[in-house]
């Protein structure tokens, strides 16, 4: 990485800095891109984007190092953080946004924060990921001792994560970096670090290319797991889901269905008896046990299905 600076306009001087990351090289199969024809163009992408998710597979360790640290997190009344910039900000913010409505998880659980506020959501908010100090006061602020930590950053050096990661564990939070560039010297700062080696993306730097898919893929991973540990998966279904629309509430229907092996006409009546909760009305289906005790073995076995049917079928 190099670092200068370059005048605008007559405006004062602004930084450049050119960073050496592998997903700032150029790829050697798209170097012709642009004189390709649109199947061909389309061809090279995909062929890009089917190594993604071995590069994931290689990083499984690390991420269930990442799993194992949000579980115990959760558990323990903290909550984890995503702190991104650019794509890897928005990918934050998109996963956190879907736990609450696929898992009913607390909205406070997963806290996104993104370089440039909210507004950076929808457009670049020039120079926000280059403010280190801005990362750190955010994480000031916000992390708790306990809590985890994820930065994300393509190339592994985005400054406003990296002041995020730096603060938060002067805060006493565990701290995860998640980035495409296996050679990131911030991999020794932190707690675990997930280097996914994609490569020289297909149009050269544009990280939102397989360094996201990638990304996405790794969020997607780790989220879902954490939330099957922490027990809002009873087998492969999601028995925490909020109903908030038709297609929702016929869906928690067609779960008690699938998991009790019982008919849609008593899997209704059982739903509606539990006001609407499905884990009550599962727990009542599959163990025969009153709405009323069904509810009370989850109270006691913090609110798992498996725990609350042994207890009643001990």
């Amino acid at each position: 990485m190099t670092a200068g600076r370059v005048e605008r306009d007559g405006a004062a001087a602004r930084p450049v800095v050119r960073v050496g990351a592998p997903t700032e090289r150029r790829n050697p199969d798209s170097v012709d891109l642009d004189l390709m024809s649109t199947r061909d163009v389309l061809t090279v992408i995909n062929e890009a984007d089917r190594r993604v998710p071995d590069a994931v597979a290689a990083v499984l360790d690390e991420i269930t190092e990442t799993v194992d640290l949000a579980v115990a997190a959760l558990r323990g009344g903290r909550r984890v953080h995503y702190f991104g910039a650019g794509t890897s900000g928005r990918l934050g913010v998109l996963d956190a946004a879907e736990l609450a409505p696929t898992f009913n998880s607390p909205r406070d659980w997963f806290c996104a924060h993104l370089a440039g506020g909210p507004d950076a959501m929808w457009r670049a908010v020039e120079d926000a990921e280059d403010d280190d100090r801005a990362g750190a006061a955010e994480a000031t602020e916000c992390v708790r001792p306990g809590d985890l930590v994820v930065g994300l950053a393509a190339s592994g050096r985005t400054p406003y994560v990296l002041g995020a990661l730096g603060a938060s564990r002067t805060r006493g939070a565990s701290t995860v970096l998640l980035c495409a560039n296996p050679e990131a010297d911030a991999a020794s700062s932190v707690d675990v670090f997930i280097g996914v080696d994609t490569g020289p993306e297909v149009v050269t730097g544009s990280t939102r290319m397989k360094a996201g898919t990638a990304q996405k893929l790794v969020l997607n991973t780790f989220s879902t797991a954490v939330m099957v540990r922490l027990g809002r998966v009873y087998s492969n279904l999601m028995i925490d889901m909020v109903a908030s629309n038709a297609k929702l509430r016929g869906r928690m229907i067609s779960i008690l269905m699938e998991a009790t092996g019982r008919a849609e006409e008593i899997c209704q009546a059982a739903l509606q008896e539990a006001d609407g909760d499905l884990k009550t009305a599962l727990v009542s289906l599959v163990s025969g046990a009153e709405v009323a005790a069904a509810r009370a073995a989850l109270a006691r076995s913090a609110d798992q299905v498996r725990g609350a049917l042994a207890l009643l079928t001990s």
